[in-house]
């Protein structure tokens, strides 16, 4: 005996709760997809898209041109240098001391010979690794807190914004001068960190005191894409809270991490030449742009301004160029100024 079936044909007595399951797999299948393509409405569009829309930003193409130029000049610093980075100061190399710009050194020679662009290309290596090194790590963290509390909510939510509260209220550089004088900092003598000294150790301190506004900005994400229709269809369809926060919530805050995460790299830049000019930074072998401005600083209004001018001329164009591509990653991937 057979009963009435699907148009696709008749189902047997003894199959039927075996359809009854296929369908209900087949129509929460159909559901989370229905949410996948809801959540993806809001993420970024095709790549065209995006390029499109950054290219409408002059100044950010210009600064991301800018910071692709300098970032190829760090990387190849060894090729192209004319000196090493700790040169041996010979009696030929001592005998260039204190010449201004000229075909042979572009950015002119110090007190001991050294040549001045050999230098700068350097320290622009060290500036920019502590500023993406930090951006990385801050980005890592704060997501990670932000996603934790603002997806959790409850005790969970308060507990970690009270935990970022703390940090938030400690005097950064207080604590990066302390830290930077000590010869052997560690955390209650459990864990032993590289001093402040040491690109490592910039790195770290800088990122520990910098990841709190990610948090923030990735928790007011959180708490208000949680309660979109589309993630309401997602749990309905069973989906886990691994896959709703990694497919439907982390790709759309992918605007607010780009942004931040481009302009801490400029921040960045500009604390890490504050603490080198303090003396607390970098110190040598490695050179830093901070580090030679701070050398320099007898030099203004002499002959020898050069010394000072070209180091500051630089970190100034890296972090305007940081900060225009940062304000075109805005335009181009926030989808309240998309048409």
């Amino acid at each position: 005996m057979s009963s009435i079936g699907e148009p696709g044909g008749p189902v047997r007595r003894s199959g039927a709760g075996e359809a009854v399951t296929t369908g209900t797999a087949a129509l929460l299948d159909a559901d989370v997809r229905t949410a996948d393509a809801l959540a993806h409405a809001g993420d970024l569009d095709e790549p065209a898209s995006f390029l499109r829309r950054f290219a409408g930003h002059p100044l950010a193409v210009a600064g991301a041109v800018v910071l692709l130029v300098l970032g190829l000049a760090a990387l190849f610093a060894p090729l192209i240098a004319p000196q090493a980075r700790v040169p041996d100061l010979t009696a030929s190399v001592r005998a260039d001391a204190l010449q201004g710009p000229s075909w042979h050194h572009l950015f002119g020679t110090d007190q001991l010979g050294r040549d001045q662009f050999s230098r700068v290309l350097y320290g622009l290596r060290v500036s920019l690794v502590v500023g993406i090194g930090v951006a990385v790590v801050s980005v890592v963290i704060g997501v990670t807190v932000g996603a934790l509390a603002g997806w959790r909510g409850g005790w969970v939510d308060g507990l970690l914004m009270r935990f970022t509260d703390l940090f938030l209220v400690i005097p950064a550089l207080v604590v990066l001068l302390v830290v930077a004088n000590n010869p052997d900092p560690s955390f209650f003598g459990i864990f032993h960190f590289p001093p402040a000294t040491k690109v490592s150790g910039m790195v770290i301190i800088l990122a520990a005191l910098g990841w709190m506004p990610m948090a923030r900005i990735v928790r007011g994400e959180f708490l208000s894409l949680r309660e979109r229709e589309y993630i309401d269809a997602a749990r309905a369809a069973g989906a886990s809270g691994r896959r709703i926060v990694f497919t439907h919530l982390l790709p759309n805050c992918l605007g607010p991490i780009v942004v931040f995460a481009t302009l801490a790299v400029g921040i960045t830049v500009l604390n890490e030449a504050v603490l080198s000019f303090l003396g607390t930074g970098v110190q040598s072998p490695n050179v830093s742009l901070g580090q030679m401005i701070a050398d320099a600083e007898g030099t203004v209004g002499t002959d020898l301004a050069y010394l000072i001018v070209y180091p500051g001329l630089v970190l100034f164009v890296l972090v305007l160029a940081v900060n225009l591509m940062g304000d075109g990653l805005r335009d181009a991937i926030d989808p309240h100024r998309r048409r």
